[in-house]
């Protein structure tokens, strides 16, 4: 190799080296997407909050739920009080889980949930409805707690969208607990913008226990436990019973990692997924060293001739040369109704109008076409001789009719 080709190799080399260390060191963008699982460390996730919890719920044993609702509660030791929490842009509740949670909070136990929804079913149940309003202005949102000890802290927030709050709730079993406050733009010209106060924390009697509902999630991510909204959090959660469980949920969030592949299983198995990786291995160190030491050229061998088409070719001719044309008639039309019976069950003992009617619609056919083909074929069975262009005709109506 010349001097100027190596060089020519080493600038390359240099620029793909510097390329990949700038993309290294170069500062990732925030991702400002809504997680809320326990391990995001994003604006959006719950890392924050979760490592609380032992401080705000000091005499509570905190679980961490990695499986769906309805497994966690069927297995539950029922003779302990416990609280469950929940925080996602949206719940997904199905009908089992739904029966599940209200049986719980029947028995006494408090669910807490902050989420913008949480499924007709339990939406309807607990008489509850959420709206939303798309023309706040951004950095304008404020939150306040009825309660007598907090009526004076309102608690500011500046990003993400926090238009979601209650429209309607049962009087009779609901209190409400905080606001969410904003400004809306009023687009018609020479009006002004319009100062908007609603419900966004409530609390609702069901059974024995209780639902805490707030329509804002992203007032307990980290961002805001981060810039000093730590305390609207602790005041909301001085609503839940001094519980000897508290069930945090990691399962139903919006940024849960999981693998959807069918070796799930075995992945999720320690022992199944080293044993799974050491097979792979051993066969690739297998393939490398045994293909390379015995391998040689692979013969080529021809593949069998389909001399079906050969022999069809030789009958055909045979009939052709003898002029047997009635013969041959009758076994393409004997073909043809044994196709008709295996490839659309369709019996041909006794062929009529409702065979006609049945036939087209099976075979996907216009029933003039069907009604014409099968007139030909009757009146062919029922003449004695036949001729050469009443075999070709009856060969190209086959052939149009199966395509």
């Amino acid at each position: 190799m010349d001097r100027k080709s190596k060089i020519v190799i080493a600038v390359f080399a240099l620029v793909v080296v510097g390329i990949i260390i700038t993309e290294i060191v170069r500062p990732r963008p925030i991702n400002w997407r809504p997680s809320y699982t326990s391990v995001d460390k994003i604006p959006f996730g719950c890392f924050v909050l979760y490592n609380e919890l032992p401080s705000i719920f000091p005499n509570s044993s905190i679980e961490t739920v990695d499986k769906s609702v309805y497994d966690i509660l069927i297995d539950r030791d029922s003779t302990l009080t416990s609280n469950y929490m929940f925080i996602n842009e949206y719940i997904d509740l199905d009908h089992q889980e739904t029966n599940q949670i209200l049986d719980y909070v029947d028995r006494g136990n408090t669910v807490f949930i902050a989420a913008t929804g949480f499924g007709w079913e339990l939406m309807d149940t607990l008489n509850i409805d959420f709206g939303a309003d798309y023309s706040l202005k951004e950095g304008t949102t404020i939150l306040d707690l009825t309660h007598e000890k907090f009526e004076k802290e309102e608690f500011k927030l500046s990003r993400g969208v926090f238009n979601s709050y209650f429209t309607s709730v049962d009087s009779t079993k609901t209190t409400i607990l905080g606001h969410i406050s904003y400004t809306t733009e009023n687009y018609l010209d020479g009006e002004p913008d319009e100062e908007v106060t609603k419900p966004n924390l409530i609390k609702t009697r069901f059974g024995k226990g209780h639902f805490i509902i707030s329509s804002t999630p992203q007032a307990y991510s980290n961002y805001y436990m981060l810039k000093g909204n730590s305390d609207y959090v602790a005041h909301t959660f001085s609503y839940l019973q001094d519980a000897d469980v508290l069930f945090w949920d990691n399962y139903k969030k919006s940024g849960r990692v999981f693998i959807d592949s069918p070796m799930r299983f075995v992945l999720n198995q320690v022992s199944l997924k080293w044993a799974y990786y050491l097979a792979v291995l051993g066969i690739l160190l297998f393939v490398i060293f045994k293909g390379k030491r015995e391998q040689r050229i692979i013969p080529v061998i021809e593949p069998l001739k389909n001399s079906s088409v050969e022999f069809a070719q030789a009958v055909g001719s045979l009939y052709h040369q003898n002029k047997d044309y009635t013969d041959l008639i009758n076994k393409k039309i004997n073909y043809f109704l044994a196709y008709i019976r295996s490839q659309y069950h369709i019996e041909t003992a006794q062929i009529n109008e409702k065979t006609i009617q049945l036939l087209a619609a099976k075979a996907g056919k216009d029933i003039q076409e069907t009604k014409v083909l099968i007139e030909y074929i009757l009146k062919l069975k029922n003449k004695n001789a036949h001729t050469e262009q009443e075999s070709i005709a009856l060969n190209k109506k086959i052939t149009a009719f199966k395509q």
